[in-house]
């Protein structure tokens, strides 16, 4: 097994070429590639917060499992921390604070990467707004962009600035920054906002929890903002049929946006798109656009 360094770090990477995506062919040692690839760009929104990771050691099509805790094993330079959670229980979690310990999880077999909208050790602190718009029967993300626009125009009115991703999956993700916030308020702002559209956009929108209501439109999950509930990080690969990504997207784009197909973004795609057009997500790590939430 090839034993690489990487900032000082030595890891020993395994089963490079074990295909991970068997629909498409994509190898654990193209995982850890993209991820190398797109470090620098989505570090800083990972950085300093508990990490829970999605699993498939031995391919999306096998066994996966929600990982909170470090893995047996971790080596004693990744950073651990203490974490006080929601409920006052304590719980060790990583920190994906540096690429080594990025490549030191890809090569585990942690695909996805999941975090809380608010930074380690201090789950009263909310300091990201995160609404997640899911498709139900009958309606795809292109359906979502028509919402996440109306979603964007209404946080607007507020002093609320809006940036959006796909989710990688099927669905789409609204974030903002925020401060002055705690989990209950952030929960409570984004359903009274999820509520108000359902209550002008009845044909396109829901905003309660039961999925039989979710036929023909989009659900705007506000509850992700609980201090218990992590969400798909920036540009984290995800567990699904091919190796799609969580990318950022400019509003230019999801207006434009006519076929789904344009928004399914993979591991291929991404890096290409950063040295292209940069981050559009860039300004969510900008301590002057945080915005306070209305009384």
């Amino acid at each position: 097994m090839p034993i690489t360094e990487i900032e000082g770090r030595r890891i020993t990477l395994s089963h490079l070429d074990r295909v991970l995506w068997p629909g498409t062919g994509t190898t654990k040692g193209e995982l850890l590639h993209y991820y190398a690839s797109v470090a620098d760009t989505l570090l800083p929104y990972v950085r300093g917060r508990a990490a829970s990771f999605v699993r498939t050691p031995d391919g999306v099509e096998g066994q996966r499992f929600f990982q909170k805790r470090p893995p047996a094993g971790t080596p004693d330079w990744v950073t651990v921390a203490e974490t006080v959670r929601h409920n006052g229980e304590l719980m060790d979690q990583v920190q994906v604070n540096d690429l080594a310990t990025l490549m030191w999880a890809a090569n585990l077999g942690c695909v996805e990467i999941h975090i809380h909208q608010w930074p380690a050790g201090a789950p009263e602190r909310a300091d990201r707004l995160v609404l997640d718009l899911d498709p139900g029967e009958g309606r795809t993300v292109i359906d979502c962009c028509r919402v996440a626009l109306l979603l964007r125009d209404r946080l607007a009115e507020d002093g609320i600035e809006a940036w959006a991703k796909t989710s990688g999956a099927k669905g789409m993700h609204l974030l903002a920054a925020v401060k002055g916030a705690t989990p209950k308020s952030t929960s409570a702002y984004a359903r009274h906002i999820a509520q108000e559209l359902q209550t002008g956009h009845r044909d396109l929108v829901v905003a309660t929890m039961a999925k039989a209501d979710r036929t023909g439109r989009v659900f705007i999950d506000w509850s992700q903002n609980a201090a218990r509930k992590t969400t798909a990080a920036p540009y984290t690969v995800r567990a699904q049929r091919v190796p799609g990504v969580s990318a950022p997207l400019s509003w230019a784009e999801v207006a434009a946006a006519g076929d789904p197909r344009e928004l399914a973004l993979t591991i291929k795609d991404v890096p290409g798109r950063i040295a292209d057009q940069g981050d559009p997500l860039a300004a969510l790590l900008d301590p002057g656009r945080a915005a306070r939430l209305p009384d």
